[in-house]
C-alpha cells in the first residue's frame, strides 16, 4: 500500500500510495506506476471538538482510504484526469462532506521529477 520509510514515526497509513495503471507513454505500459494520493474533506462549520469521543460521529477516515484503494485499483484508466474526476466524485458522495480537494502524483514516471493534478470540488 505505501511506500516503505526507515523513519520509526512514519505512519505507513497516512498516506495513500498505490501502484495504479494510468498509463499513456509507453515506458509506463511495462508495469503499474506508483501513485501519491491527497485527499482533503471539507465538513463545512464544525465545533472545535466532537461531543463525544466516539468514531461513529465523526469522518472515519479508513473509509476515506478505503475508498482511494478501492477507486485507484478499480480500472485501467489512461489519464489521472479521468482517475481523480471518478475519485473526487466518489469522495464527495460521504455523508457530511461539502467539499473535496484531491491531488494525485505520478511518483516515477519521470527521473527528474514527479508530475501531479491537483482538483477541488464542492463547497468551501
Amino acid at each position: 500500500m505505501s511506500q516503505a520509510s526507515n523513519d520509526p514515526s512514519h505512519d505507513p497509513q497516512s498516506d495513500a500510495a498505490e501502484a495504479t495503471e494510468v498509463v499513456l507513454l509507453d515506458a509506463e505500459k511495462l508495469a503499474p506506476q506508483p501513485i501519491q494520493v491527497d485527499a482533503e474533506l471539507s465538513l463545512g462549520p464544525q465545533p472545535l471538538l466532537p461531543h463525544d469521543d466516539d468514531i461513529n460521529h465523526v469522518l472515519d477516515y479508513r473509509k476515506v482510504r478505503q475508498i482511494i484503494i478501492n477507486e485507484c485499483t478499480a480500472e485501467h484508466v489512461n489519464l489521472l484526469e479521468s482517475l481523480i474526476g471518478k475519485l473526487a466524485n466518489r469522495l464527495l458522495q460521504l455523508p457530511g462532506v461539502q467539499g473535496v480537494r484531491v491531488k494525485i502524483a505520478k511518483l516515477e514516471i519521470f527521473d527528474d521529477c514527479e508530475v501531479a493534478i491537483r482538483v477541488e470540488t464542492g463547497k468551501w
